[in-house]
Formats: structure tokens, C-alpha cells, sequence
């Protein structure tokens, strides 16, 4: 197990973007009452990976706040080998109701989570004390909670991933999940509703939607030109760049994009002016870039000089995620069937992991350089991608799946695709947004708009203020013992 350092950034860096009388709630109340509830005991995170995914990105937004509200919180990456990551895996397509690869889940696979959870434990242990609370996220350490619970810890656990159409496959997932959450857990937190077992008390169940950080380098305002020398210095536009591109890290401070990306591609890069399709998501089945590589090819290339980007990260970081080589493979094989015209027009990004900062300030500057943002998911938890390209402003087309479905207002703030596997209806869409310059301006102003008024962290830090407000009262002894009622999200 390893600890992930970050730095503690004021709430107050937010001002003049979440409204004051928010943000006054957030600093002189909510972090003021969580701060003497604690007394000095700190919230440990726990997760899987510290780089690519939703998790990884929530938690570096929201955990410098809460360390510059002057509340001690800390986060842990477990470790594990790769046939716990492949269970693990096996887990997460089982929770969106899909059959994943095939494989068991039984009791030599919870044998195999509680082993793994052991061994971090007991690190883990060397860092923690009774009293203090605990946030566990997603299935790949939730055999951890027990642990926890045993050694008189406040135990939550959130899930960032579900399904609204449980089948069988979903099912198996949570009876699997069962004995590890049940009665060791104070709180439960779900970016939906929908996505929670019935067998969760109601009481013990919250709603915490995921939010991003406007100050981040992912997220900040970009000069255009600046935009354009970083996809020129990485690869993806054409044209001289120089060697270096500055951007502004997390903690204020000066920072340089010096790396590059791996680009498959066939001929030179589009121009500056060429409009972009953009997906930016990790190589997983249920984000379908072959699908979106299809739809491009079959229903908007030839209508368009569009070109189409698809991005994600260098398939070695991401230690959570066996699967995203093999993806970015087929996606490959794909690409190279297509003729020699289409392929000039598609290209595949792996972009650079080697500086966090430095992967979000380019991914800041293709998500503000797009024409238009797409996320074509089979499955979504929240999807974080869509959220930030909404704040940027961008005209967006995404699948009315999950997370997506609270995050759009078809044809206010973006364009929603019933059914994500019909390649020509969502190519219908993207072809009507590029030809039409006003409703890309309509569609973006709404869209920023909207996560204005409901993603920005000083929104998540409340809501998650008081859940723990509501763990603490639980006598350290696990969900079990709550006491009391609280409403249901």
C-alpha cells in the first residue's frame, strides 16, 4: 500500500467561481462543524489506483480542500496481483450488468480479495488510528471493510459504478460484495440512487454526485494559443510548437509540458482550423471507441471535414485496469481495416502519465479545442469527461446511460443518444451539431451553466461533511449500530 501525497489548497480558491454565499456555507459552517466532530481523528481514503479513472479524479479534487479546511485526510492506493486486478475487473462489468470475462465470482475469488485486503491492512494499520473514519472506495478494497470496522474504524463505502437495469450478472456482483459491506458499514454513498442494492438500508444510504475542480489544470481557463502549442508540442494538430508549454499545476505553481503522445495515425495531423470530434475515456469495453470509430467512418465522414480524436491513457498506467491493452489492441486491428481515407481521418491517443498535471493540462486543451465532445458509453457510473467538457463550454453528444442522464438535459445543455448502440442515430446527432455553429453556442452556454450550479466541489464537500457527521455517530462499531434516521437521498 502506498500513500499519495497532495497538497491542502484553500476553499477560498474557488471564489468567483462557486457563488459566495455557497461557499461562506462550505468554509464558516460545514468545515467548522466537521472539524470539531473529528477532534483531531483524520479521514483515510482508500482506492486502487492513483492515476486514470473516475476515482483517482474525484479524489484529487476534493481531497486538498478538505486538507485546506484544516481537516486531516489522507489517501491510500492498496496493491494487489494480477489476478486480483482480474477479478477485480471481472467485478466491475458485473456491477454496469455485464457478463465481463466469463469468470467466477465465488469463494476462491472473495478468498483471493480478503488475502490482498490482509496484506494492505496491515500497513495500513501502521497509519490509523480507533475513532478514525475510513472511506473505502469501489469493489477493489471493500474486502478491507471488516478489517476496519474490527479495529473500531468509521467505516463508508462508495461506489462510483452500478447499473439502473439490474439483471443477473448485476446480481452475482452484489451478493459477491455482500458479506464484505454488510453490517461493517456506517454510511453507503452512491453517485445514484438507482445504482444501490435493495438489502442497503435506506438510512445508511446517500447520494453524492462526483464534481470537478475549476481550478485544476484539467479544468482551469486556457488561453487558445496556448491550447493549440500543447496539441501541437504532444502530436495531435499540426504546425510548429515550441519545445516546452507552460501550464499552472494544482498547487499554483509553474509547470511544463515536455512529453509527447503515442499517436497512430496515417499522414500528417489535422490543421489548427479542422474541426474535432473529440472522446477522451479510458480503453475499457464499456466506453466503445470502436464504436465511436464506426459511427465517424460510416455516418459523419463524408458529410464533414471533421476529423475524430480518440483519447486515453498510456495503457501501462492505469494498474487497476488489465484489460486496457488488450482494448486498445482490437481498437487498433479495427483501425487498420479501415480504408486508407478513414484512417487519415481517425487518429488513436494514448497520451502521456508520467506527470498527472501534465496529462490534465492536455487534456484541458483538446476538450477546449474540440468542436464537439463526444462520450458514447455502453455503461456510464457518472462520467467525470462529460462533466468537464460541459464546464469548457463545449457542445457535447453522449449516451443517456447512468450518471450521463442527470448530467443532460436533452437539447438544453447537450445532446443525448437514446440508444448507444445505434451508430447512425449518433452519427445523425454529431453531424447535426457540426453544421450548426448557433446551437453550438446555445448548447454550450447551458452546459457550463449547469455544472456550475451543481458539480463544483464546494456542492460535494457539504453533502459529504455531513455523511461523515453521520458515520461518526455510529459508536465505531460499524452500520449495524446507527442509530436514528436520516432521510433518504
Amino acid at each position: 500500500m502506498r500513500e499519495v501525497l497532495l497538497p491542502a489548497l484553500s476553499p477560498r480558491m474557488l471564489d468567483g467561481i462557486v457563488p459566495v454565499a455557497r461557499l461562506d456555507a462550505l468554509v464558516d459552517r460545514s468545515a467548522v462543524d466537521l472539524r470539531d466532530a473529528l477532534s483531531g481523528r483524520c479521514i483515510v481514503n482508500v482506492n486502487s489506483a492513483e492515476v486514470g479513472g473516475g476515482v483517482a479524479e474525484m479524489l484529487r479534487v476534493l481531497l486538498p480542500y478538505t486538507r485546506g479546511a484544516g481537516i486531516d485526510a489522507r489517501w491510500f492506493v492498496v496493491e494487489g496481483d494480477p489476478e486480483f486486478f482480474r477479478i477485480t475487473k471481472r467485478l466491475h462489468h458485473r456491477l454496469h450488468g455485464r457478463v465481463g470475462d466469463g469468470g467466477p465470482l465465488g469463494p476462491a475469488e472473495a478468498a483471493k480479495l480478503a488475502e490482498v485486503a490482509e496484506a494492505n491492512a496491515q500497513e495500513l494499520k501502521a497509519v490509523v488510528v480507533p475513532g478514525d473514519v475510513i472511506v473505502v472506495h469501489d469493489p477493489q478494497p471493500a474486502a478491507l471493510l471488516p478489517l476496519m470496522s474490527e479495529w473500531g474504524m468509521h467505516a463508508i463505502w462508495r461506489c462510483h459504478i452500478g447499473t439502473d437495469r439490474a439483471n443477473e450478472w448485476s446480481v452475482e456482483a452484489w451478493e459477491f460484495l455482500r458479506p464484505f459491506l454488510q453490517d461493517t458499514v456506517a454510511a453507503f454513498v452512491f453517485s445514484r440512487a438507482a445504482y444501490a442494492p435493495s438489502w442497503i438500508p435506506r438510512d445508511q444510504l446517500r447520494v453524492i454526485p462526483p464534481a470537478i475542480d475549476p481550478v485544476s489544470p484539467k479544468n482551469q481557463a486556457m488561453d487558445p494559443a496556448v491550447g493549440l502549442d500543447a496539441l501541437r508540442h504532444v502530436g495531435i494538430i499540426g504546425g510548429e510548437a515550441p519545445e516546452v508549454v507552460p501550464f499552472v499545476r494544482s498547487d499554483g505553481a509553474p509547470g511544463r509540458i515536455l512529453h509527447y503522445a503515442d499517436v497512430i495515425r496515417t499522414g500528417p495531423p489535422p490543421d489548427a482550423d479542422a474541426p474535432l470530434v473529440v472522446q477522451v475515456s479510458r480503453w475499457d469495453p464499456l466506453k466503445d471507441m470502436a464504436g465511436v470509430m464506426h459511427a465517424f467512418v460510416d455516418h459523419i465522414l463524408d458529410g464533414s471535414d471533421a476529423h475524430l480524436v480518440l483519447a486515453g491513457p498510456v495503457v501501462t498506467s492505469v494498474a487497476d485496469d488489465p484489460e486496457a491493452s488488450e482494448i486498445l489492441d482490437a481498437v487498433w486491428r479495427e483501425w487498420s481495416a479501415l480504408p486508407h481515407a478513414a484512417r487519415s481521418r481517425v487518429q488513436l491517443v494514448c497520451l502521456p502519465m508520467v506527470d498527472a498535471d501534465e496529462n490534465a493540462a492536455i487534456v484541458n486543451a483538446l476538450q477546449r479545442h474540440a468542436t464537439v465532445v463526444v462520450q458514447k458509453s455502453l455503461e456510464e457510473g457518472f462520467g467525470l469527461t462529460v462533466t468537464e467538457a460541459l464546464y469548457k463550454g463545449r457542445a457535447v453528444v453522449a449516451s443517456g446511460v447512468g450518471g450521463i442522464n442527470d448530467q443532460i438535459t436533452d437539447r438544453v445543455n447537450g445532446l443525448l443518444l437514446k440508444d448507444p448502440t445505434d451508430l447512425a442515430a449518433f452519427g445523425g446527432l454529431v453531424s447535426e451539431v457540426l453544421g450548426d455553429a448557433a446551437l453550438r453556442a446555445a448548447l454550450g452556454t447551458q452546459a457550463k451553466q449547469s455544472v456550475i450550479d451543481h458539480y463544483l466541489p464546494d456542492s460535494s464537500l457539504t453533502r459529504w461533511g455531513e455523511v461523515v457527521l453521520f458515520a461518526l455517530a455510529d459508536g465505531a462499531s460499524g452500520g449495524a449500530s446507527v442509530a436514528g434516521s436520516v432521510p433518504a437521498p
